[in-house]
């Protein structure tokens, strides 16, 4: 969305809003339909072993079957890292927007500097220097938030409100 609006930012407000409520309503329907599809993965895979007579349908069910503990697995860490970098850039840049300029500044030196130092992959380590950077402030926020929560403030995320 953040693409979305950066892309029609000279366009009218009605056309704005119009484009983003697309544009929402498009991703939003991609992300929940791949996020059933995952859901549903091991059903349809027990389904093609349990109903099918083809050995090619049973054998790719299996494979479904097989395949969804990694494939969560695999969903689970990738999406954490995610959120730690996305989380992480956007504490940076808004530290930077409200005048804490430091955190940005080191890692955008950073990121210069190992995209000068190396070559023709520069643009690609220097992105992945920003993102692992964005990624460690990530954690570092996300850890001391959550032993304030569970810690100090004593929150338990599994009691009734």
């Amino acid at each position: 969305m953040a693409i979305a609006l950066a892309e029609v930012a000279d366009e009218t407000l009605l056309n704005r809003g119009i484009i983003l409520a697309v544009v929402g309503i498009v991703i939003t329907a991609a992300v929940y339909g791949v996020v059933a599809l995952i859901v549903k993965m091991d059903d349809i895979g027990l389904h093609m072993v349990q109903e099918r007579t083809s050995a090619a349908a049973k054998a790719f069910g299996r494979g479904l079957l097989l395949a969804m503990p990694k494939l969560l697995t695999t969903l689970s860490v990738v999406g954490t890292l995610a959120m730690l970098w996305v989380g992480g850039h956007i504490m940076v840049d808004g530290a930077k927007k409200l005048g804490f300029k430091p955190p940005y500044e080191a890692i955008h030196a950073t990121e210069h500097a190992v995209h000068q130092a190396t070559g023709t992959l520069g643009g690609v380590l220097g992105w992945l220097t920003n993102s692992t950077l964005s990624g460690i402030v990530g954690l570092i926020l996300g850890t001391i938030v959550a032993v304030l929560l569970h810690k100090v403030f004593k929150v338990n995320a599994g009691a009734d409100a």
